[in-house]
């Protein structure tokens, strides 16, 4: 029996795939088996790859339609079956999936009567529609309709403020989840000592992924999260200034943790700090990360005048940022352009 549980214990976990099948292409299915595990580590794994594989994962989707010489989403169209409200419902349903983590223009060109579906749009190099059937809408007599669509990469979900629509321009709600469902089950390995656990993970994906490329990625997501954690070092404890000595402190006792990658105190302490930690929209993070602002210290150096200058950057992502900035750092963009010679289209 000793022999057994050894065995046992020192045996590597590994997965397989017990079952792939494509039920329809925006519907794919796949079963996994990974074991063995000792006692309460499956549903340590289960529930975090449960997290990961739905938010974690990034999808593509249509985040924004602008419409030639409509009003607002309540208006209608000659020739056109759908309201304009209607019309946007079912563009932001198309699966795509994109090789490009920048904004993408794609154009809906079609002349009537006809039933427009998802294979009827003219789409960028990078992007490609997962099912070109996919229903769009319809056109009742001979016009022609003319749709530009943005497409964006991002995780989880993308809610717009519909208040600030304008001009025929209407920002689409957005979910960008390529897996639709996750299960996990757990049963046990064995008997008394010996025992382990095994766990089955059954994923569904849209088709943008398959279930073993989704199941790899948010494997990646969650090394690329606890990575950090192992380099870390306990140096010293702080205690933060106590009510007492400062109008801005919660009063309660705290602790403050020095690591080996923390920016050195004479410099610049947010040279090291990515903009990641603003926790922008996609819009906004994209495009800085394109104008190759990396850093809260780069973003500093460039006043609102400067932002809007970045291309697709428009007013409210300058808010954005501005917002962040001050919410999360305590810090405010400079009033006056800097004249740097830094802005990249």
């Amino acid at each position: 029996m000793l022999n057994n549980e050894r065995s046992i214990s020192t045996q590597a976990i590994q997965w397989k795939c017990l079952e792939s099948k494509t039920e329809s292409k925006r519907l794919h299915y796949g079963r996994f088996v990974v074991s063995p595990f000792e006692r309460g580590q499956a549903s340590t794994v289960g529930i975090a790859m449960r997290r990961a594989l739905l938010q974690e994962v990034g999808g593509t989707s249509i985040t924004r339609a602008k419409f030639n010489g409509v009003v607002h989403e309540y208006s209608t169209i000659t020739g056109l079956q759908e309201t304009i409200h209607d019309a946007l419902v079912n563009p932001k349903e198309v699966v795509l999936k994109s090789d490009s983590d920048d904004i993408q223009e794609a154009f809906l060109s079609v002349m009537g009567p006809k039933e427009v579906t998802a294979g009827d749009t003219l789409l960028p190099p990078h992007v490609k529609i997962i099912d070109n059937t996919q229903y769009v809408a319809t056109i009742t007599q001979p016009i022609s309709s003319n749709i530009k669509l943005e497409i964006e990469k991002n995780c989880g979900y993308q809610i717009e403020n519909s208040n600030e629509d304008k001009d025929g321009q209407f920002s689409l709600d957005a979910v960008f989840m390529p897996v639709q469902n996750v299960n996990y089950s757990i049963h046990l390995l064995g008997s008394g000592r010996a025992t382990r656990e095994i766990s089955f993970i059954e994923i569904w994906t849209n088709g943008s992924l398959t279930p073993h490329e989704a199941l790899n990625e948010a494997s990646k997501k969650l090394i690329d999260l606890s990575n950090p954690f192992s380099g870390m070092k306990y140096r010293d404890i702080y205690p933060l200034e106590s009510k007492k000595d400062s109008p801005n402190s919660a009063g309660s006792p705290s602790l403050r943790l020095q690591f080996d990658n923390t920016s050195k105190l004479e410099g610049n302490p947010f040279e090291n700090t990515f903009i990641d930690q603003l926790e922008l929209p996609a819009r906004a993070f994209n495009c800085l990360k394109r104008a190759e602002i990396h850093t809260i210290a780069d973003s500093l150096n460039y006043s609102r005048e400067d932002l809007s200058k970045i291309r697709n950057f428009g007013q409210k992502s300058v808010d954005q940022v501005s917002k962040a900035l001050r919410e999360h750092f305590a810090k405010e963009l400079p009033n006056k352009d800097l004249s740097i010679n830094h802005w990249k289209p």
